[in-house]
Formats: C-alpha cells, structure tokens, sequence
C-alpha cells in the first residue's frame, strides 16, 4: 500500500483545519472543558456540604438563605485527551476499495484537529481483542508532524474484537473524545464498548467507513464470496435483485443499530464511504451530525 500520511495528505489536513477554525465554532472550532468537575472557574453545580470538604468553595449566600452548606462545583479545564481506534481488521481492507486508508486519513486529520485545540492525542489499533498503541499522548504540532507518520505502519489483517479490546484498557473519565473507525460488519457486539466509554463520561464519535460496492452493490449472477477474516468460510450464490435488495435490508439494519446505539448513549455517528473527500466527511457529515456546529 502507498503511503497514505503524505506530504499531500497533511496539506489537505491543514487547510482543513483552518477553515474548521474560521467557520465552525463546534468540538474543534474553540475552548472545551472536561466533564470531570474541578476548580475552574465556570460554575456547573451545587451539592451538600461534607466535612473535610474545602471550605473556600461553600457558597455563604445559599447558607444565608437556607441555613445549610452547599459546595459549589466547577467544571475541569484540565487537558483533554483525544482517544482514536482504528479498526486493523482484514475485513478494512475488502474488495477494490479503500476503507483501511480512509479510516487512516480520517483519523490523521482527527488527531491533527484535536492537537490544534492543545489536546493529547493518542491512536490505537485494535487486532483481535487487543489495543495497540500507534501513537501515544502526543502533543503539539510539532509532535504531530514527527509521529504521525506512523499511521502508515498500521497492519490489516485478522479480526477486531472492539468491546473486548476496549474495555480492558485506560480511557480516561470525562476528559475527551473517543473515536472509534471502523466497518463494524462484525458479528461480535459493540454496545459493551460503547456502554464502557459513556460510563466513563467520555464524548464518543463512530465513524463507519464503507465501500462503494458495499453501500450499493452491482454484482449480478453466480459469485463466490469469501468471508474477509476467515478465508475457509465461503459462500455460493446466485446474485439477483431479491438477493440485493435483502443484502441492502441487512446493511440498513446494521448502520441503523450502531447509529441508533452511539446516539442513545450521547455519542454520535456518521456514515463515511471510502472515496468521500476529507471536505465532505467533515463538512458534510461531521457538521450534520452536530459534532461540528
């Protein structure tokens, strides 16, 4: 495979990010805190009184007015920490398309937005039900520039096993975004993964990346079908219109479930084919999806 983190590629990322910075005032377009509650100075809440509490934070108002103690909380502006998972499944790389570079090239300009915020960056791959770290608390442009790279040494091949790669791993609590990139054509369920991030307070984004042929196939006639991560398992079959149109059911409901479970955990989704532009993902879609506003 070529070389997809080029010099082309990362012009493209910053001028992405300059009219991200210009245009858009949404998770990469200006200040964000963490969810966790600290010593900033936005207020967020109040809650009871408990000795040993500091008692600078008491708020003598509310006592004056109720004869009870109440601490006030403030969010965290501690640094964030943007977390990215790239699916390294042989399934990434299916057909004549292009989804294990997409899924790179939507990750690069990820990490490269979130350092332009001053966020940690760190990507990871995931084989099998494990996270491999890529790339680890990277900070800076600077930085960037020297590590990302590395994007490029990223094997598919084998199997992915998010929930089970994710859950035993340091994610942080409330202290950024979790990406997960991915086809999620897989058997294994997701939702442990995403009930674990959103346990966790962490803001979560699935990006689903497909190909052409996957979103609207035009195969016709007899064809043999090899299962992408475990080549004995084949299929024969007839290809006809009945054929597609159940094929097409099958991927509605497969998008539709992990869409509707990322968004019912506060988490949001989009749908990426492997030949959209960095433009179009990220306007077109990103901005839809209200990651981006």
């Amino acid at each position: 495979m070529a070389l997809v983190v080029n010099e082309e590629l990362l012009e493209q990322i910053e001028l992405l990010q300059v009219l991200i910075k210009n245009c858009v005032a949404g998770r990469f377009g200006g200040s964000h805190h963490s969810k966790s509650l600290g010593s900033s100075c936005d207020f967020t809440d109040y809650r009871d009184y408990i000795p040993g509490d500091d008692v600078t934070k008491i708020d003598w108002n509310a006592f004056a007015r109720f004869e009870k103690l109440y601490l006030k909380l403030y969010l965290d502006e501690r640094q964030m920490h943007t977390r990215i998972y790239i699916d390294g499944s042989r399934s990434m790389t299916f057909g004549k398309g292009k989804k294990d570079e997409q899924a790179l090239r939507i990750a690069a300009a990820l990490a490269y937005l979130s350092v332009c915020e001053m966020d940690r960056v760190s990507v990871y791959v995931i084989h099998g039900g494990t996270v491999e770290p890529v790339i680890e608390n990277m900070f800076g442009r600077e930085a960037y520039f020297n590590l990302i790279g590395r994007l490029n040494d990223v094997v598919f091949d084998g199997e992915s096993i998010i929930s089970e790669a994710i859950l035993p791993s340091v994610v942080g609590y409330g202290d950024g975004l979790s990406v997960i990139l991915s086809d999620f054509l897989s058997e294994h369920d997701l939702t442990p993964a995403i009930d674990y991030l959103s346990g966790k307070k962490r803001d979560i984004l699935c990006v689903q990346v497909l190909t052409k042929d996957e979103l609207n196939p035009q195969f016709r006639g007899k064809m043999h079908f090899y299962d992408s991560e475990d080549g004995e398992k084949f299929y024969r079959k007839n290809i006809n219109r009945e054929i597609i149109k159940a094929y097409k059911l099958a991927l509605e409901y497969v998008t539709d479930s992990v869409r509707n479970l990322c968004l019912s955990r506060g988490g949001s989704y989009i749908l990426a084919a492997d030949s959209d532009s960095l433009t179009g993902v990220f306007y077109d879609k990103l901005i839809t999806s209200g990651v981006l506003k």
